[in-house]
């Protein structure tokens, strides 16, 4: 990516970031976009929580400043600061209190959320903003990532938008996933110290409840969504989860900016945990890494001339579980294996126990997050499948096509905008794709990529179109630059 000649602050606010913490998409987008924005000369910084599994990488060094005056409530409380790179460029700290982020999960078990998320959040997003008075880096542009950080434009807007260090400061809010709201009673209020008459239906106030994403929405500068369909979809009764009108009233400020894919980290040709590099003119690599994958989760090698179908996801409805459980047992009568990562909820986790235990020729489970596990199985298995409920922009599919392991997905969010149908009379598309939400147009899918498998030619082609595709981050950035640009008033 070339450079850009830019000045521009911007702080970065996200509640997970790859290396260090991630329970999704949001934290590869976290690694990834700050580091886009630097190489086009921004001086990017991100703050996050220090969570406990952070410790050891963070804190041998000790904490850059002790005892950060924190408003919480009616009280003070205070904050110990940790800092690190992100890369020779982007500056990441780290808040720590031990009472909110000693814990074994970022938000909740798999169980329940936290009870004390609205507690924790609030406590955060006053820490970021003491932060940066603290370290004296005056941001052009606060950047926030979800309802976690989504106090922080209202804040911006109505307690210190009068004051000297951020009167210049604009915001912006980025919704990854409408489902996560931030949602919580009405006594909990006082808390944030915001002013009362935000408490109301042109602000706080949902159904009698605080809303944090909310919050953020009629506050901040500008909204954007990580991609042009999911921007549409969340203004409408079915994707909308109960903010479509607020976002109806706001569309002016709404724009979808699909996410990048991080290529240096996922690139067959590169990628140091898969057992072969390969490449579009290449595909030698793919046949032994899919040799690998089936030999480390114990599935037979006669599976090498038949599909191996992958799945890296949060088991949850959203991530359309309960269409792949209906289909599961027609999958395996096809004769080909599955390969499934991921945590989520614990019903799943029984089901998917239970049907590897039942098919152990065919099926092989993980419930874990495993980065290492989640290259091998991107570069081993022939298809990939995403039958999402909604899908705000979906990364993994990106990463399918750059290695050459064709994506199934439903038509919805960043699905849609990234998968295009293959086209047999054209020989032009990337994928399969299906729209209803049942499980019958999902078998229907995975049928026709199953035939298609059977025919070699038309197979590779569908692969290379895939690998031919390119979704950096640089296209994404500029757009968010642009974005920055505009909000300040820069030509």
């Amino acid at each position: 990516m070339s450079k850009k000649q830019t000045t521009l602050r911007i702080l970065m606010v996200f509640p997970e970031v790859v290396p260090f913490a991630k329970t999704g998409g949001l934290a590869d987008v976290a690694g990834a976009l700050p580091c886009a924005l630097s190489q086009l000369g921004c001086d990017v910084r991100i703050v996050m929580p220090l969570y406990t599994r952070l410790l050891g990488q963070v804190i041998a060094s000790g904490p850059t400043m002790e005892d950060l005056s924190v408003p919480f409530g009616s009280q003070i409380l205070g904050a110990d600061v940790y800092e690190a790179k992100l890369n020779d460029d982007v500056r990441i700290y780290f808040i720590r209190r031990d009472e909110f982020f000693d814990r074994s999960h970022l938000y909740g078990t798999e169980k329940a959320e936290y009870f004390d998320n609205a507690q924790r959040f609030v406590y955060f997003c006053r820490a970021v903003l003491a932060l940066c008075q603290a370290v004296r880096f005056r941001p052009q542009v606060v950047h926030c990532h979800d309802w976690q950080s989504g106090l922080i434009p209202a804040y911006l807007k109505l307690s210190f938008g009068s004051v000297g260090f951020w009167t210049e400061t604009r915001s912006i809010f980025t919704i990854h996933n409408i489902g996560y709201q931030g949602r919580f009673g009405a006594e909990l209020y006082p808390l944030t110290g915001l002013p009362y008459h935000f408490f109301d239906v042109g602000g706080i106030e949902f159904w009698g409840d605080i809303n944090f994403m909310k919050a953020a929405i009629v506050s901040a500068d500008e909204i954007t969504t990580v991609s042009p369909r999911y921007s549409k979809e969340i203004q409408t009764p079915e994707y909308g989860q109960g903010l479509e009108g607020i976002l109806q009233t706001h569309r002016r400020k709404l724009h979808g900016i699909i996410n990048g894919a991080d290529y240096q980290n996922w690139n067959p040709e590169t990628d140091p945990h898969i057992a072969a590099n390969y490449s579009r003119d290449d595909l030698q690599g793919k046949l032994t890494c899919k040799r690998d994958l089936l030999r480390e989760v114990g599935l037979p090698k006669r599976l090498m001339k038949r599909p191996l179908l992958g799945v890296i996801s949060r088991l949850a409805d959203q991530k359309g579980l309960d269409l792949l459980a209906e289909v599961i047992e027609k999958v395996v009568a096809e004769d080909v294996g599955l390969v499934i990562l991921g945590r989520g909820e614990e019903r799943y986790h029984l089901l998917l126990t239970e049907l590897a235990s039942r098919y152990p020729r065919k099926i092989a489970v993980r419930l874990e997050f495993n980065e290492r596990m989640a290259h091998r199985i991107e570069a081993g298995a022939d298809m990939f499948l995403m039958p999402s409920r909604y899908e705000p922009c979906g990364l993994n599919q990106m990463y399918s096509l750059r290695y050459g392991t064709v994506p199934i997905v439903r038509a919805t969010g960043g699905l849609y905008d990234t998968v295009k149908p293959y086209d047999p009379k054209r020989g032009e598309g990337v994928g399969f794709r299906f729209t209803a939400y049942k499980p019958e147009a999902f078998w229907q899918a995975i049928k026709r990529a199953i035939k298609l498998f059977n025919q070699p030619k038309t197979w590779r082609k569908i692969m290379k179109n895939g690998m031919a595709k390119d979704f950096s981050w640089q296209a994404s950035a500029l757009r968010y630059l642009a974005l920055y640009e505009r909000i300040l008033g820069k030509p």
